[in-house]
């Protein structure tokens, strides 16, 4: 297919993925990290794992901007801003002193990532459009899938070598390399009209967020919900969400529109995706911190064994997107939750004579299954809408996902740290990782209820999207606006 797109697209394709497959590369290089953070910074895992989940809030707070940045600033100067600030954080987080300031080093970078993915996405579907969209899919989606596999082998090599900074830092030249290639290939647009940001909803929504993952986190750390700060800290996220609920509910261009859920499949396949992030995300905190501290493998050997689980997911996508052709949606999801199930169970089951050979097709299996699960999830998100509907129903969706994880990320870490706080051999600790892998069942488990609200009939534009892409057969024209 690439052979029929002309030079210029193939030109814009590849710089712009340089920039999305480096913020992909760095999200997976982290996991490797989090025990180097744990013991440079003299911090427990429940400060830790804010670096990672503080990162992937600040990349859902900033998702719903996306749209209006390209409306307002056109697509070169958000894609060129975005790319700067991702750059920036890279090298704070580099430099950084301690285990907070790392952490707020990386909400910074996890500003300017989050708004990549969504910036990628709209600049291909405006310059691709209906025509030559499948093809430039299909350019893409191999290297993206690539992401989850060659990240944790890098991290390895790169905080097994030279040092974990080194994660963050080598992100500088290959940062300028894509800005240098954006800048030359990405046309400067003229705004005719300045997009409208809903500024209150952003406002209610981001720290409605974070105070109720922080909450979770705190109690996880602190005993429970007894704790004042900790009660308080969810009274007023949850009050922030419930205003925002009610604000988007009247306001006609809400950040998130929440009246797409009226729709069976898409509110079925949002819930799908954040119970699939919550056990994926939890679980891959897990696999290699359980590898370095129980097993004392390197973060080389415990990048190598997570390698896996992108494997397992770049199978799962090709032949996933066939099947819900085929069959529909609910059967492929039901058996991706399933084994997505059946791996959470089978990780509670660790203890410090599990072998490495036993886990690593446990990791390959978890991927596999994320990925059925994922293909005809966002199937179901576009099935049924119509086009005006899709540029918000892509915010929506990726809100949903980068919030799951964080809660995933968030939850698993705490629960891991209260469980091993008294470990007092190798065996109570390989224990503990198993005790933790049931939060990751439960997630799983519930997984299945909205896997089965799916509807049943075949749909062909589970295949044609992209992580949260629009269905080929309902873009009839190559301008998409993104407005909110």
């Amino acid at each position: 297919m690439a052979e029929k797109l002309p030079r210029d697209l193939l030109a814009l394709v590849g710089a712009i993925l340089l920039g999305v497959f480096l913020v992909q590369m760095d999200s997976t290089m982290v996991n490797i990290a989090l025990e180097s953070f744990r013991r440079d910074f003299h911090a427990d895992l429940g400060t830790v794992q804010w670096v990672s989940a503080a990162y992937l809030l600040a990349m859902s707070a900033v998702i719903p901007v996306a749209g209006w940045a390209i409306d307002r600033f056109g697509a070169r100067t958000a894609w060129l801003t975005s790319l700067a600030l991702f750059t920036l954080g890279s090298v704070l987080c580099g430099l950084a002193w301690s285990a907070g300031s790392l952490i707020a080093m990386r909400v910074v970078q996890g500003l300017g990532g989050g708004m990549l993915m969504p910036l990628f996405q709209t600049i291909l579907v405006r310059r691709a459009g209906r025509q030559q969209l499948g093809a430039v899919m299909a350019l893409v989606g191999a290297p993206l899938l690539l992401g989850p596999v060659l990240g944790p082998m890098l991290g390895g090599v790169l905080v097994e070598g030279p040092g974990w900074r080194w994660i963050f830092l080598i992100n500088l030249p290959i940062c300028l390399l894509a800005a240098w290639a954006a800048a030359r290939v990405i046309p400067v647009e003229r705004i005719e009209r300045p997009a409208r940001l809903d500024a209150l909803g952003l406002a209610l929504l981001s720290p409605a967020l974070v105070g109720i993952v922080w909450s979770f986190s705190r109690a996880g750390t602190s005993g429970g919900f007894g704790s004042s700060v900790t009660l308080l800290s969810l009274a007023t996220g949850l009050a922030l969400l419930v205003a925002f609920v009610v604000h988007a509910l009247r306001t006609r261009e809400p950040v998130v529109d929440l009246r797409l859920f009226r729709d069976r499949n898409f509110a079925a396949s949002s819930l799908l995706m954040f119970l699939a992030m919550v056990a994926l995300l939890g679980t891959l905190l897990l696999i290699p911190l359980y590898y370095q501290q129980v097993h004392g493998f390197s973060p080389l050997h415990a990048g190598l064994l997570l390698a896996p689980n992108g494997i397992g997911s770049a199978l799962s996508l090709t032949l996933a997107g066939k099947l819900t052709e085929r069959v529909g949606l609910r059967p492929v999801a039901v058996t991706g939750g399933i084994l997505l199930l059946v791996v959470a169970l089978g990780l509670t089951r660790l203890s410090a004579d599990t072998s490495q050979w036993v886990l690593a097709p446990l990791v390959l299996l978890g991927g596999a299954g994320f990925g059925a699960m994922l293909v005809p999830a966002q199937a179901g998100v576009y099935g049924e809408l119509p086009p005006s509907a899709m540029p918000h129903a892509t915010t929506a969706v990726r809100v949903f996902q980068q919030v799951g994880g964080s809660f995933g990320v968030a939850i698993l870490a705490v629960t891991l740290q209260r469980n091993a706080a008294g470990a007092r051999s190798v065996a109570d600790l390989g224990h503990a990782f198993g005790a933790t892998a049931w939060w990751a069942v439960g997630a799983a488990a519930l997984a299945l209820l909205p896997a089965l609200l799916l509807r049943t009939k075949p749909a062909r534009e589970a295949s044609s999207g992209l992580n949260g892409g629009a269905s080929l057969d309902r873009l009839d024209e190559p301008h998409v606006p993104q407005r909110q």
